[in-house]
């Protein structure tokens, strides 16, 4: 069979973004996939080097932000579709460098729209925009209740701010331009290949090295769980059946408090490196909250549970073992990603043959 979809996943070297790559190259042999990153601190080929040589796969070396260099890579390649990740997502970072985020989510997805459309009004045939965003924009909840896809915009941050600007983007080209999206909305992600900034490698990497494991305030935000294998899946569900002009909500039914998913890494640590109970608990160092911390998110993810009949596969223990897991089997590629050696392999796979 000869190719019959040629999709651009933005971002594809990232961490949910390499999950996205492999699963469609190694599901679709049909679809050409085209994975385009700019290979900045949080995106690494070496998430993807056993598919990096499958026939229908290539990799892009580019910047959303350039235009002029999107409008000639539509141009040359004519994408049947675009699944949009490409993003700066790290909320500590975004409050130290607003318009980093603003450039980056804002800017360059208004380029990929516009090349999109302008692909779709010269007869190309352009059949979905998906854009995949955060939970973050809807703001803050209380104790009670849950994030809908009809909740309110109350973004608090200049990460969340951006993309939320970013998905008004997306439904305005649709109502506007008649371009056929999708959006969907997920919770904290989780599992192999997490850039360490992130909560879970990060105490993960601590512990390893008996270092501080920082915690916010008192460490009673909450947040939901999803695992990346997980949103994967829903990706591609949400690619394929969604509704065009629709928004699912994707979250993994799974809220823990910071503080007790730390303790629970803890005494999983604890375990696996034969250390005493406890040991890694002493770690945990109670730090100034960051500014504008939102208490608690969770989501509804009955829409896309009713509509496409996805669910999480994973429970949060397998999940959080199986992580765990990766990251001390892979201890390589968490000290190249902490030393930045992992940015020579681009050099070494594409610039020196």
């Amino acid at each position: 069979m000869g190719i019959i979809k040629k999709i651009l996943i933005t971002g594809g070297a990232g961490f949910i973004g390499s999950h996205v790559v492999r699963r469609f190259v190694k599901r679709y042999p049909q679809y050409q996939i085209f994975n385009l990153d700019k290979l900045t601190y949080a995106g690494n080929l070496e998430n993807l080097k056993d598919i990096e040589h499958e026939p229908n796969y290539t990799f892009i070396k580019g910047d959303i932000v350039d235009q002029e260099f999107i409008r000639k890579l539509f141009d040359k390649y004519n994408f049947s579709g675009v699944i949009h990740l490409a993003a700066e997502s790290h909320v500590d970072r975004s409050i130290t460098n607003p318009m980093e985020f603003v450039h980056t989510n804002v800017i360059g997805t208004g380029n990929l729209l516009t090349a999109s459309r302008e692909l779709m009004d010269r007869g190309g045939e352009f059949d979905c925009f998906y854009h995949i965003s955060t939970d973050e924009v809807y703001g803050s909840l209380g104790d009670t209740g849950l994030f809908t896809e009809k909740t309110p915009y109350d973004p608090r941050s200049p990460y969340s701010a951006s993309k939320a600007s970013s998905d008004h983007l997306v439904r305005a080209f649709s109502h506007t331009y008649k371009l056929p999206v999708v959006v969907s909305n997920c919770s904290n992600n989780y599992g192999p290949n997490q850039f360490p900034e992130k909560l879970i490698p990060l105490v993960i990497n601590n512990i390893l090295n008996m270092k501080q494991i920082p915690v916010y305030g008192k460490g009673e935000n909450i947040r939901d769980w999803l695992y990346v294998e997980d949103h994967a899946a829903a990706i591609d569900l949400v690619y394929h059946s969604g509704r065009k002009g629709e928004t699912y909500n994707i979250g993994g039914n799974n809220e823990w408090k910071n503080i007790d998913l730390i303790t629970k890494l803890c005494e999983i640590m604890d375990r696996k490196l034969n250390r005493k109970p406890e040991t890694s608990g002493q770690l945990i160092t109670f730090v100034k909250d960051r500014a504008g911390h939102d208490l608690r998110y969770a989501i509804d993810s009955s829409k896309i549970s009713g509509e496409l009949g996805w669910e999480p596969a994973l429970n949060f223990e397998t999940g959080l073992a199986k992580t765990v897991e990766w990251y001390l089997n892979n201890n390589d590629w968490l000290q190249n990603v902490i030393s930045g050696d992992y940015e020579n392999y681009y050099d070494k796979q594409y610039l020196e043959r």
